[in-house]
């Protein structure tokens, strides 16, 4: 705010230059400014310290960053646009580094053939494909099978027939990966429940009182 005994003038933040790190605030950006107009290098050098004692006082949670001198030294350079001649314990950081882009994570675009069996399912296929026959891959088979029986039953609250596991594998493996005949599935027990993820097996639903004093009974805790 500016004025005379006739006008004042109010300055706002949308009238004013954006800051770069506004976890400093503008009363920082304005010490740096004064700080790139001393002279002698030697007082500049000895402000600079001083900014930076402000700084740390100013974003305490640098404390939680491994270096964080350096850190705060660096945004000193950042907030000073990179144009600062003083001497500096660590070296002044480069702009083309700070501000280059992460590389970018390719994504898997390819399609999943089945998603209630989830896209990790394919890749254990392919493995189980490369394998030769033998007993090391029919268990391999019969282990597949079952984990692909619960996430079936994860996503559809119905029962399913060994078979129908049997033909997924096959038709998801593209005819690579034959089940043997006779290999049989380890019955479900009846009391067996597969939630979906996120879910609390029932607690907060209908009946999940009951349930859970169930579940304190199993493990031996009181009601």
């Amino acid at each position: 705010m500016e004025g005379n005994e006739n006008t004042i003038k109010l300055y706002y933040n949308t009238e004013v230059e954006r800051l770069g790190m506004p976890e400093y605030g503008r009363n920082v950006l304005k010490m740096v400014e004064m700080l790139k107009a001393i002279e002698d290098r030697g007082k500049r050098s000895e402000q600079a310290r001083a900014v930076v004692k402000v700084m740390e006082s100013l974003n305490p949670q640098v404390h939680q960053q491994e270096n964080f001198e350096q850190k705060l030294w660096d945004h000193l350079y950042m907030i000073a646009g990179y144009d600062l001649d003083i001497d500096s314990p660590y070296p002044a950081p480069l702009p083309e580094i700070v501000n280059s882009r992460p590389e970018t994570i390719p994504l898997e675009t390819r399609p999943i053939k089945a998603r209630h069996y989830g896209r990790n399912i394919e890749s254990i296929i392919d493995l189980i494909a490369s394998e030769p026959e033998g007993e090391v891959k029919t268990a391999m088979i019969r282990s597949l099978a079952i984990y692909m029986r619960q996430q079936y039953l994860i996503w559809n609250k119905d029962t399913v027939a060994d078979q129908t596991i049997f033909q997924d594998i096959e038709r998801l493996s593209g005819g690579r990966v034959k089940v043997p005949e006779g290999i049989e599935l380890t019955k479900i027990d009846a009391g067996a429940n597969f939630s979906r993820p996120g879910m609390n097996m029932g607690f907060n639903r209908g009946g999940g009182k009951k349930n859970w004093n169930n579940y304190n009974r199993k493990n031996g805790k009181k009601k």
